[in-house]
């Protein structure tokens, strides 16, 4: 459906842009809701999310404030694959909000707070004829021809949009509150008619190469009473393809002139699913019918897409964050679901999550300094010393940053026992990985240290911060105990799949058995046949090239999104470690290492008991992870940089 193939962009949308917030209790009044989700809102901002995120280029022209909400919904798109160059920081007003509930299946309070928000102070001047040039399509949506200002500034972008031979798209988009015709508490109220925007959006329509809208949408927009009559009148004021969306019905696509016929039209595939919040729904079909539409897919494939989205949409609780991604949407095309609600499919579940993440981590080195027990050795029970544990960690932050040198693929290691100084540390470097430990240091079975309640441990982690439980685990040991093992390693992937955090699962095999070439492979497999499925590894260097490519094979063919695997040095040598790296090379599947005592043990000692200074301790560790960081670089052939003095 691109008119011009050398487009830049598929689709520019315009529109609201809010920061939404999800109750987190279902089923139970607004007033009632404690806490909340926080994801990126408005019918503009999901749609370009979910085209994003179907493989289209989209992007967004809208107003976000000069604060910390509107700093998060740029941010948000950029790691989502949306062009925000379109997107003004407004100084003076703030970013608008939305707030909303799950009261019951056919209850969803919604409180809009836009007063005198950025995205409804969208200007004619905001729009740029060159930025709307690069695009094969513009989407405006109905809300924003509320106001005098943002209706001149989406009639401006329609008109430069046709004069370069885009298409124009319209997404009704009707809150009959936003257009000051219900309270501020009728948020969820879908359809009030109203003469005065009847007429406006009527003057809309003849512009638009595709319309959609719900049922209650095509009534407003035409002015009509009934369906039958409300499509006619669209088609006698507009030649557009018009999508008719009727929730659980699926969805009507009318090419041409309507007949007397309502279901005279293209349908696509539909989705038998569990309702469980309508909020969204429909800038998820949109992007899955965008997805079909601007290819030049037939209709009813467009239609068969967008009836997909709409249905991941409505079975989960968020907006733009449950839209599907292509992989995702493929997998369920192919494979369906047996799951009514999809939210509880876990093979669908963990394609969103991995397809989903933050952003890329295509290799890893890491400083791994979440050592308590080994550090508490160090100590010999001396309270001054344990009392010093804090800050030798903050030593190590400085250390891993010197030689990160600003550069991504670098992280580190660190505890919530002795680590709480060094992690605020570490938090303040962009693109720094963080991990933590959640295991009892030495315990087998596993056990999680102060509390098994992971889940009210977690909650208050950063988002950023991916979980680490360390499990010596053979898969020679008796049956009874890798039973108890895993139980608590699916506790750990459950709490984090739970609260959306990533999890790093590491293996040591070696401390209770032999190291032979299939046994990590073994291990590996059992704990993929529970069901579980971590985005990361943390293991030991194997004996041979053998048993990497064991390895390999096991996680690619169990899940294939895992992010990889980093080595552990269990304070081995530098040359020894050198050796493990050397082996690794031929995997496809080791990305990095996390080492801690081979780079932290001596300078830690010294410290500690005061013969070494903070500067010549920092100097020894980043000196030491230099080092390991120039093999692993000549070993993978990538061109050294600068990080610390001397490398």
């Amino acid at each position: 459906m691109r008119s011009d193939q050398t487009k830049v962009l598929d689709v520019i949308t315009i529109g609201r842009a809010s920061v939404d917030l999800y109750g987190q209790q279902i089923g139970t009044r607004l007033e009632d809701v404690t806490s909340f989700a926080k994801s990126v809102g408005g019918c503009a901002t999901n749609i370009a999310v979910g085209t994003a995120r179907l493989g289209l280029k989209s992007a967004q022209i809208t107003r976000v404030g000069k604060e910390q909400m509107g700093r998060f919904i740029l941010e948000q798109l950029q790691r989502e694959g949306v062009e925000t160059r379109g997107i003004v920081t407004d100084p003076e007003r703030l970013t608008a909000l939305a707030i909303l509930s799950v009261e019951n299946e056919h209850s969803f309070p919604l409180l809009f707070y836009r007063d005198n928000c950025a995205d409804n102070a969208l200007d004619p001047d905001d729009i740029d004829p060159v930025f709307i040039a690069t695009a094969g399509a513009v989407l405006v949506t109905g809300t924003h021809f509320s106001k005098p200002h943002t209706e001149a500034a989406q009639r401006k972008a329609m008109t430069l949009a046709r004069e370069n031979g885009a298409k124009v798209i319209l997404d009704i988009d009707y809150r009959p509150n936003l257009w000051g015709l219900a309270g501020h508490d009728a948020g969820d109220n879908r359809y009030i008619a109203s003469a005065a925007v009847s007429a406006k959006m009527q003057t809309v329509l003849a512009a638009c190469d595709l319309i959609v809208g719900t049922e209650e949408e095509v009534l407003i927009a035409s002015g009509a009473s009934d369906l039958l009559t409300a499509l006619k009148t669209i088609r006698s004021l507009s030649t557009a393809t018009i999508v008719l969306k009727r929730g659980p019905m699926g969805c009507i696509v009318y090419d041409g002139a309507i007949s007397d016929d309502l279901e005279d039209g293209i349908v696509g595939r539909g989705f038998p699913i569990e309702v469980y919040n309508v909020l969204g729904a429909g800038d998820a079909f949109m992007s899955g019918f965008l997805r079909g539409w601007l290819r030049g897919e037939p209709h009813a494939t467009s239609a068969t897409w967008a009836n997909a989205c709409g249905a991941f949409a409505v079975s989960r609780l968020l907006c733009a964050p449950e839209i599907p991604t292509w992989v995702e949407l493929q997998y369920f095309l192919e494979h369906g679901s047996p799951e009514r609600a999809l939210r509880k499919d876990e093979a669908v579940n963990h394609i969103h999550w991995a397809t989903t993440r933050r952003r890329e981590i295509p290799s890893l080195m890491a400083l791994a300094c979440d050592h308590r027990s080994q550090l508490e050795e160090l100590a010999g029970g001396d309270t001054a010393m344990l009392a010093r544990i804090p800050a030798f960690k903050t030593l190590a932050i400085r250390a891993a940053t010197q030689v990160a040198a600003g550069r991504p693929g670098f992280g580190m290691l660190l505890d919530d026992k002795y680590g709480r100084d060094a992690l605020f540390a570490a938090g303040a470097h962009k693109d720094f990985w963080i991990a933590k430990p959640i295991e009892l240091p030495g315990s087998r079975p596993l056990q999680f240290e102060f509390s098994q309640d992971l889940g009210s441990r977690l909650i208050d982690w950063p988002v950023e911060h991916c979980i680490k439980v360390l499990c010596f685990y053979h898969p020679d040991d008796a049956p009874e105990l890798k039973a108890q093992q895993i139980e608590k390693l699916r506790a750990a992937y459950d709490a984090a799949r739970k609260i959306g955090r990533e999890l790093l699962i590491e293996i040591i095999a070696s401390k209770h058995g032999a190291l032979g070439d299939d046994v990590v492979a073994r291990a590996l497999t059992e704990i993929y046949d529970a069901g579980l499925k971590p985005d990361w590894w943390k293991l030991e260097p194997q004996p041979s090239v053998a048993a990497w490519a064991a390895i390999d094979t096991v996680i690619e063919t169990h899940d294939p999104f895992c992010r990889g695997v980093v080595l552990l040095g269990l304070e081995a040598s530098q040359a020894a470690l050198e050796a493990g790296f050397v082996t690794a090379q031929q995997s496809r599947t080791v990305k990095g290492f996390a080492v801690g005592r081979t780079i932290f043990a001596d300078a830690a000692r010294g410290w500690l008991d005061g013969t070494v200074s903070d500067d010549d301790a920092v100097a020894d560790m980043a000196a030491r992870f230099g080092a390991l960081v120039q093999i692993w670089e000549r070993l993978r052939g990538i061109t050294p940089q600068i990080g610390i003095e001397g490398r």
